[in-house]
């Protein structure tokens, strides 16, 4: 209170103690601007900011690493996730959605690392994307179609390629009438209709207890009457369960799974379906049947992202599924 600032210098300290107390310390000015996609912190002194699909250092910093800790420790303490020298990763996630991940030392050498991915309040939607210019009315009936007509759709691509974005959009045509069952690790899908069912997994707790895995929760849903079921993302085991739901009746699913490009997809689901016990035969034929489209998205050098190549899956001569590429190079941006 003795100390001569200035209005400015006084509103600004004023500023920082209470997003320190009440929110997320030096973050919350990034978390609320609504150009920042996404959030890197590199230790206590160093943040990086995307916007605009680039990277760029941040002024703000942390105190020191306990600052950066207690932070970490206020975010995932809301979900009901915990960080420490026993489960040094975590990943969790904001109030309004968007994903975090932590690591800490020992696996973190420099310090703990934080990444936070945001999400917009109001998600693009289809009109948005083609008031952008960047999606033609043609393909957003041709996806529209494919969803209404119950095809089941793979989203693939690399990591912050769109994926989510992607899967949000197709979602957006299911008809206000059916159930959806929706199936995430960490809760990030957006969707606006009414009749919905969000799940998300569940980590073992200190005493290694009380985890439910995707696959849990895939075949949970299938007790729950759904008419959809959308994956947030495909990385293990619960591909079988999820390609066995899709062949038994449940059509129009949807998910995203990791992979360089459409044709890479079947290799991709092939190495997850080994983990789950799946041999090599059995998982095309049920591919086949199972996945219609795949929709691949990627990220420019620009930073923009962009849905690059729409895929059908044909079963061979010989029983293996290969890919069909319909469409190419389409400059669909994403966000």
């Amino acid at each position: 209170e003795e100390t001569p600032l200035t209005v400015t210098d006084r509103a600004r300290l004023a500023q920082e103690i209470a997003d320190d107390i009440l929110g997320y310390g030096p973050l919350e000015p990034f978390l609320r601007d609504p150009e920042v996609t996404e959030v890197m912190v590199n230790g206590a002194t160093t943040i990086y900011i995307e916007r605009g699909g680039r990277i760029f250092p941040a002024e703000g910093r942390f105190t020191d690493d306990a600052h950066l800790r207690r932070t970490i420790d206020k975010i995932v303490g809301r979900v009901g996730r915990r960080v420490d020298e026993a489960s040094p990763m975590v990943d969790a996630r904001l109030p309004d959605g968007s994903r975090v991940n932590a690591v800490i030392p020992p696996l973190s050498v420099d310090g703990p690392s934080l990444t936070i991915r945001k999400f917009a309040t109001d998600p693009y939607g289809t009109e948005d994307l083609i008031s952008f210019g960047t999606l033609t009315t043609t393909v957003a009936e041709f996806l529209s179609q494919c969803v209404v007509g119950r095809l089941n759709i793979m989203v693939s691509g690399g990591t912050g390629a769109g994926k989510t974005t992607t899967l949000n959009v197709l979602s957006s045509f299911i008809p206000e009438d059916e159930r959806i069952i929706t199936i995430e690790d960490a809760a990030e899908l957006q969707l606006d209709q009414e009749h919905i069912v969000r799940l998300e997994s569940r980590p073992p707790n200190i005493e290694g207890k009380g985890e439910v895995k995707i696959r849990d929760l895939v075949r949970n849903a299938l007790r729950m009457r759904p008419d959809r079921i959308v994956v947030g993302e495909v990385r293990g085991a619960e591909v079988v369960d999820l390609l066995a739901a899709l062949n038994t009746g449940h059509e129009g699913g949807a998910g995203t799974v990791h992979a360089n490009s459409p044709a890479e997809v079947p290799a991709r689901m092939e190495a997850l379906a080994a983990v789950g016990g799946l041999d090599r035969a059995a998982l095309h034929s049920q591919l086949s049947a199972a996945c219609q489209v795949v929709l691949h998205t990627a990220r420019v050098r620009d930073g923009r992202r962009h849905l690059s190549e729409i895929a059908v899956l044909r079963r061979a001569p010989d029983g293996t599924v290969t890919v069909v590429t319909v469409s190419s190079g389409l400059s669909v941006v994403l966000a």
